[in-house]
């Protein structure tokens, strides 16, 4: 087993803060003005979009926060579609399904498929079982997403600088620069 470093402690700390930041705004403070089940939801899913944003770099958290959106954004208009003209039901889950694979593929954003279908099985999983609500549902969750993204990216960002700097977490930079971030340094450098 390895030995875990400070800068990775600090790491998994702050990545769970940050978390449980997303979770309380959404749920709590947002929360009391609807329904308690999709307050309690809502925060979920925001602390899972923040969850989802924290990677091991800046670039990377950027790109991730970017890929979730989109996803977010094409399911939250396919699901949109399909609750308005069509019974909501489980089947839909697998026309959803389908329907987004060929709008990232259309948009050459295959990697984000797996998002958009996850994204879609969670709305249409509710909707089905609070039919009466089901055209609430991706409102509130492109919302939990958004405030999930935004508080998710600016902790990441606001933390990696403040590791950065010299003697706060001693070693801690090379873990925050990615290797296209060096190229650029070194490209820089080089002029």
């Amino acid at each position: 087993m390895k030995k875990i470093t400070l800068s990775e402690l600090a790491y998994a700390i702050m990545m769970a803060v940050a978390c449980a930041v997303s979770y309380l705004v959404t749920s709590r403070v947002i929360g009391p003005s609807i329904d308690r089940g999709d307050s309690l939801l809502g925060g979920m899913w925001a602390a899972v979009a923040t969850a989802f944003v924290f990677r091991e770099t800046r670039v990377g958290s950027l790109a991730a926060g970017v890929s979730r959106f989109v996803a977010t954004c094409v399911s939250f208009a396919l699901c949109s579609i399909y609750i308005a003209l069509l019974p909501v039901n489980a089947g839909g889950i697998v026309l959803l399904i389908g329907a987004g694979a060929i709008v990232m593929q259309s948009f050459r954003r295959p990697e984000d498929i797996i998002t958009t279908s996850i994204t879609s099985i969670v709305l249409m999983g509710v909707a089905v079982i609070d039919p009466e609500h089901a055209f609430e549902q991706p409102v509130l969750r492109l919302f939990d997403t958004v405030t999930g993204i935004g508080i998710g990216v600016p902790l990441r960002w606001g933390i990696s600088c403040a590791m950065a700097r010299p003697g706060i977490v001693p070693g801690s930079k090379e873990g925050i620069i990615s290797s296209a971030e060096r190229k650029i340094s070194v490209r820089r450098s080089s002029f």
